[in-house]
């Protein structure tokens, strides 16, 4: 798939997107029917009517690929698969049914095992991004197209973002090599937004989640001019099995 199919493919979806995060934004504003997965972890409608927008239009644009989704069983069982989308259709469900802010809407292109399109919604935020190639990494702020690979960080200090206030120590070591001076807690895969439009430098996380929570947000940081490895420095693929994360290492352009 060339450059032109996949940004033909990922504009295709913006509206798409909107559409889901208007819906998710009112499901719960008249209240939402949340239930607990066997997981353990919460569900509401709101995950399942935006599950079905994008699988729907996802589907609708490229019938061949396959999709996993987190909520949604199809395709898990799969072995071997290297070309395939990833869907989150909410990642932050706790936020988002607790009236916060930094929940996401998340779809990935995974093309030869690697994260090719990433396509990221914050609605409570109003901030949209997605991209589809290197140097082809977007916020779209006012309907204007703003290129991550050109934000300047205009901060002198090197700060992180954390999925935690408690950090443990492997990772307080990682911040320390890498000198950072502060961080902040944040939920969502908003972390690998932030991090890809300089706002933030750096994200560590010990293996946790799953690779829908973090395929769209690869992509666009990657694209940005960021990079991301584990904690041996190894590049992250995706189709392993259960699609359970490994440890990560963020690092948008600025640190590298």
């Amino acid at each position: 798939m060339n450059i032109e199919e996949t940004k033909k493919i990922t504009l295709s979806l913006i509206d798409t997107f909107n559409q889901a995060s208007q819906v998710a934004l009112d499901l719960r504003k008249v209240g939402l029917i949340n239930e607990i997965k066997s997981d353990n972890t919460p569900v509401s409608n709101g995950d399942i009517e935006v599950n079905k927008i994008l699988t729907n239009k996802i589907q609708e644009i490229t019938p061949n690929i396959p999709i996993v989704s987190e909520e949604s069983t199809n395709h898990k069982d799969d072995i071997n698969l290297r070309n395939f989308w990833l869907i989150d259709p909410i990642d932050g469900t706790r936020e988002y049914i607790n009236n916060r802010d930094e929940f996401t809407l998340n779809a990935a292109l995974i093309l030869d095992k690697k994260p090719t399109i990433g396509i990221i919604a914050a609605p409570a935020k109003e901030r949209i991004f997605y991209s589809y190639g290197m140097s082809n990494s977007y916020e779209l702020i006012d309907a204007h197209e703003i290129s991550l690979i050109d934000k300047k960080k205009d901060y002198e200090e090197v700060t992180a973002v954390s999925y935690s206030n408690e950090l443990k120590p492997e990772i307080i070591e990682i911040h320390k090599k890498n000198k950072i001076t502060s961080f902040q807690k944040m939920k969502s895969s908003l972390k690998f937004c932030v991090i890809a439009a300089g706002e933030f430098d750096m994200y560590v996380a010990e293996p946790r989640a799953c690779e829908w929570d973090i395929a769209a947000g690869h992509a666009i940081l990657e694209h940005a001019g960021g990079k991301i490895t584990d904690f041996d420095g190894d590049e992250i693929i995706y189709g392993k099995p259960e699609f359970k994360n490994l440890s990560l290492i963020l690092k948008n352009k600025n640190i590298l």
